[in-house]
């Protein structure tokens, strides 16, 4: 049986050396770089229903694009 996720849960994650802190609440999921207070966030009913992936290719595909 799975755990209610209730409160927050906030673990540490190395990235090619660089330090986040990875909070995981009811409300969605957030990544932030330790020491700074602005990071990524993202909330469970976005990434359900596939926002999250659609923004992230909409991201990637504008920066394919030629420079002017």
């Amino acid at each position: 049986m799975a755990t209610k996720l209730d409160k927050p849960i906030k673990r540490e994650l190395d990235i090619e050396g660089i330090t986040y802190t990875v909070t995981i609440s009811p409300d969605g999921v957030q990544v932030v770089q330790k020491g700074k207070r602005k990071g990524l966030s993202v909330s469970w009913t976005s990434f359900v229903n596939g926002d999250a992936a659609l923004a992230a290719e909409l991201r990637a595909s504008l920066e394919a694009l030629p420079q002017r």
